[in-house]
């Protein structure tokens, strides 16, 4: 693939000729997409919602957190993209072998709880989106279930991953939004720099929620497993760099810019916001039918991209931990544990939010408290797995990177304990945010 993009470029030029600007950018080219589609589809509903009511709320307040998650994500996701292109294995893979089936086993229950609510929240995305638009639920959500499970099931790696990458796109909408939105850009600026922080419950539980939406336990497994999946190695890794790069810049961004848009709309003219519904209808008198449109659209659109990758890390995961056949580019009878489960949890995410009465509210929680526990576990594990010379050989983590990435390990350690102490209080009823 991109050794064939190199030996064709300098063919002509000569082995001792660098490569030129074009072919450097055909190569990048070649190489991206886990770390593109992985950010991107960190933007799912419930982040969505999150980064709705933090500006609704809080007004620009949480724009410098995000700034600060640019970071953060870029260096674990690097960890994870350089141990698939290393080894050649998934995540779940490297932990058994490593840690014994006892931990893997764990954390695949854990994680298989955590995605399997979370996938009902992608579905509960798309039933938001289109009641924005006025269309029933029972209408959009099982042509969405169908869609995906179409997609993934006939098509090979290559082509889902090109489906993915042209739905991303669509989030262009979230920045034309935040544009439309009118907002004081000196005050962006100066909030994007400058921390302003509150010592309060509602405050603390925003800005937690904020960063834990931006940093889940299903990216690391997806990533890695869409390098290995792809069959990136150790000659494309330096190019895998800067797809996790771009990925980490990207989810931010539209973060950001989702923000600034409910900051500008309905922070300033008071309007209560508790759903992406709320604000989706709010910002119709707010910012206009375009802007709302967009937001609808942009909504459906992560709603559906959310429930193809949620559920394909869900399946690498717990296919590599067990030593099953994973891959997309498999037929359903070479691989039929991995697109059951993969259907499995799409049906099951979908007939979810059709069942009448359920509380949907107190579901959407439970991804967050078990995410929560998890994700101190998968980053300590990631960083020992990244430092063992036997499995990464000279790619193991300089001092400095082990610097960086046991403070930002250390901090999301933090902040994930804090945020699942928080989530269970507010699913018990003891507080609310």
């Amino acid at each position: 693939m991109a050794e064939e993009v190199e030996r064709d470029a300098s063919v002509k030029g000569g082995a001792g000729l660098r490569l030129g600007i074009l072919t450097r950018l055909s190569l990048f080219l070649a190489v991206m997409g886990p770390g593109l589609i992985t950010g991107i589809v960190d933007d799912d509903p419930t982040g969505i919602a999150g980064y709705s009511i933090a500006g609704a709320r809080f007004g620009y307040s949480f724009l410098w957190a995000i700034v600060l998650c640019v970071f953060a994500l870029a260096i674990i996701a690097e960890m994870a993209a350089r141990l698939g292109a290393i080894t050649g294995r998934g995540l779940a893979d490297l932990i058994r072998e490593r840690f014994g089936v006892r931990i893997t086993t764990l954390a695949m229950l854990v994680l298989l709880v955590a995605n399997a609510t979370t996938t009902v929240a992608e579905f509960a995305g798309v039933a938001g989106a289109s009641e924005i638009f006025g269309v029933s639920k029972y209408l959009t959500v099982p042509l969405a279930a169908a869609l995906v499970l179409g997609v993934v099931i006939l098509g090979s790696y290559h082509h889902v991953e090109k489906v993915l990458l042209l739905g991303s796109l669509v989030f262009v909408a979230y920045i034309i939004t935040g544009f439309l939105a009118k907002p004081d850009w000196g005050q962006v600026a100066t909030h994007s720099v400058v921390p302003s922080f509150h010592f309060s419950l509602p405050y603390l539980t925003v800005l937690i929620g904020v960063i834990g939406t931006t940093i889940t336990p299903w990216q690391q497994f997806y990533l890695q497993s869409g390098v290995v999946d792809k069959g990136l190695g150790e000659r494309e890794y330096r190019l895998v760099r800067w797809d996790v790069y771009a990925g980490a810049f990207a989810c931010t961004l539209v973060a950001f810019f989702i923000i600034v848009t409910t900051a500008a709309t309905l922070h300033a003219n008071g309007e209560p916001a508790e759903t992406v519904t709320d604000v989706g209808r709010a910002l119709h008198p707010l910012a206009g039918d375009f802007a709302a449109n967009l937001f609808a659209i942009g909504l459906l659109n992560a709603s559906l991209l959310a429930a193809a990758v949620l559920p394909l890390s869900t399946a690498y995961a717990v296919c590599g931990a067990f030593g099953w056949e994973r891959s997309v580019s498999r037929r359903l009878r070479e691989a039929p544990a991995f697109f059951g489960l993969f259907a499995g949890l799409i049906v099951i995410g979908a007939a979810a939010v059709l069942i009448p009465g359920l509380p949907l509210l107190t579901l959407l929680f439970i991804p967050n408290v078990v995410g929560g526990i998890l994700l101190p576990v998968i980053l300590i594990l990631m960083l020992k797995l990244v430092n063992d010379r036997r499995i990464m050989g000279r790619w193991v983590n300089s001092s400095r990177q082990n610097a960086v990435a046991w403070v930002t390990t250390i901090v999301m350690v933090a902040l994930a304990a804090v945020y699942a102490l928080v989530a269970i209080l507010q699913l018990a009823g003891i507080v609310n945010a």
